[in-house]
């Protein structure tokens, strides 16, 4: 059971049934269910299970932060009359919120699992470096000397 039942609030509170109307819509659908995992340092791997759906029903768009994966089923013109549908063919919208750096790799639709594979590319200037200690006795040897700092004659 993941939704929360707000009506113990409703009735100690006034002025925020729009604030718990809110909080009720917006519940994620667990359709269609995916798996996030993580396949290395910085990369990542989102995997939705979307059977029935082709490459060109499916898109895959990063905006900013935003992974948003869409599915819009075509409907099919036929003179067949279905019995019983077992697979879902309703159209979804997931947002993935990612993180800094994260940019998409790379994304495959095999055998109804789409395959969207992440990866986090910290800009260099910003990656952690190592500084170097010198102690007192040795000179440091990265040390330069400008051209301000040597001594100047005076011309009279």
């Amino acid at each position: 059971m993941r939704s929360l039942d707000y009506a113990p609030l409703y009735r100690s509170t006034v002025g925020f049934d729009r604030l718990f109307d809110l909080l009720d819509n917006s519940v994620r659908t667990d359709w269609p269910p995916y798996n996030i995992e993580k396949t290395g340092d910085n990369d990542y791997r989102i995997t939705m299970a979307i059977a029935g759906f082709t490459p060109e029903e499916v898109e895959v768009t990063q905006h900013g932060p935003e992974l948003i994966v869409v599915g819009q089923k075509q409907t099919e013109e036929t003179d067949r009359q279905v019995l019983h549908r077992g697979m879902v063919t309703r159209n979804f919208r997931h947002v993935f919120r990612l993180a800094d750096y994260v940019k998409v790799a790379n994304a495959s639709l095999e055998s109804g699992l789409l395959s969207v594979d992440l990866m986090r590319d910290i800009p260099e200037e910003l990656k952690p470096r190592r500084i170097g200690i010198s102690t007192g006795k040795q000179p440091s040897q990265n040390k330069q000397i400008s051209q301000d700092t040597q001594p100047q004659s005076k011309v009279a």
